[in-house]
């Protein structure tokens, strides 16, 4: 059990008898009232964000996780394979549980694959990831970093919004929280 006090955002609890991992909170103490804890959780299994309220001190229980390397390896069907880069096991996961992560996933791109007793979660991406550039309009010469964006369609599908001077073929570093522009890769 871990008291709501000690959260710390990527925590993994359990509450309600589903896996949740703490995306934000904020430890509110109201002028008038008992203090409590904000939070916004992302439920590992559905995907799905809430926002949820504890009091101050409050115990719940914190999920044992076990975070394996793997290695994608490719797409069949709507089923999506992953190998074990120690043990060379081979699992498959439905595209449903892995629905936003595979406008980053490319073949042969370590992961972490999220399991609790057994049970695989899904898949937990990079912070970034480098993508190359499939379609954008192309550059016109003067455009400088600062002056705005265009759409750009990446290899994976995923859309983003990049500088002027992004020109097809460039690969970029994307952070893969919110699907945004970094910065080009060297």
């Amino acid at each position: 059990m871990i008291s709501v006090n000690d959260f710390k955002t990527g925590l993994t609890i359990e509450v309600d008898n589903d896996i949740w991992r703490v995306m934000e909170f904020q430890h509110v103490k109201p002028g008038k009232g008992a203090a409590f804890v904000r939070s916004k959780l992302r439920n590992l299994r559905t995907g799905a964000v809430n926002e949820k309220t504890f009091r101050a001190g409050e115990k719940v229980a914190k999920a044992q996780i076990d975070n394996r390397k793997m290695q994608y390896l490719y797409a069949s069907g709507d089923m999506h394979a992953f190998m074990d880069t120690e043990t060379y096991d081979q699992i498959e996961l439905p595209e449903k549980s892995i629905e936003y992560e595979l406008k980053f996933l490319q073949e042969n791109m370590e992961v972490q694959v999220i399991q609790y007793h057994g049970e695989v979660l899904g898949v937990e991406l990079p912070n970034t990831v480098v993508l190359e550039v499939a379609e954008t309009d192309p550059g016109i010469k003067g455009d400088t970093a600062s002056g705005g964006s265009k759409p750009a369609i990446l290899t994976t599908g995923l859309s983003v919004q990049v500088p002027f001077f992004i020109n097809q073929g460039d690969k970029l570093i994307i952070n893969t929280t919110d699907s945004s522009y970094v910065s080009r890769a060297q």
